[in-house]
């Protein structure tokens, strides 16, 4: 099924928990997902190099309104400022999506002369370590 990126959700929480409040704060949400590569070119390969996937990588990055009396925003630019992690929900609306801990690793300003204030984050997968550790997942709707 098709989707609209509007029927889409960003949830952000407690690190160590599954993010639960909705950001309505944001814009131009973009999931980043990658993975390492290791060549594993042989003779067998005919001629060919050839790859494995290895490590997985993921950035979340989206805009938001600058706006001190927004919970949100003041969460994401505490999180900045403190170096402490959050944890973050990115689903398709229906519950499909990366969950994971992640340290915002950018939060930059865009003070255009003719529109509101634009804040450009950035929050990449951690581990905050202890007994809420818990590792990056691919979270399916029903599973």
């Amino acid at each position: 099924m098709i989707k609209l990126g509007l029927d889409c959700k960003l949830m952000r929480g407690t690190a160590g928990t599954t993010a639960t409040t909705e950001m309505k704060n944001v814009k131009n949400v973009t999931l980043n997902l990658e993975k390492a590569e290791a060549d594993i070119t042989t003779r067998a390969a005919s001629g060919w190099r050839v790859y494995a996937g290895t490590l997985k990588e993921a950035s979340i990055e989206f805009e938001m309104l600058y706006d001190t009396e927004d919970a949100d925003f003041t969460a994401i630019l505490n999180a900045f400022l403190e170096g402490t992690a959050l944890s973050m929900f990115v689903s398709d609306g229906s519950g499909n999506g990366l969950d994971c801990d992640v340290v915002i690793t950018n939060c930059g300003q865009d003070q255009q002369l003719e529109e509101g204030v634009n804040v450009n984050v950035t929050a990449r997968p951690t581990i905050t370590g202890g007994e809420t550790s818990r590792a990056p997942k691919w979270t399916t709707a029903g599973a």
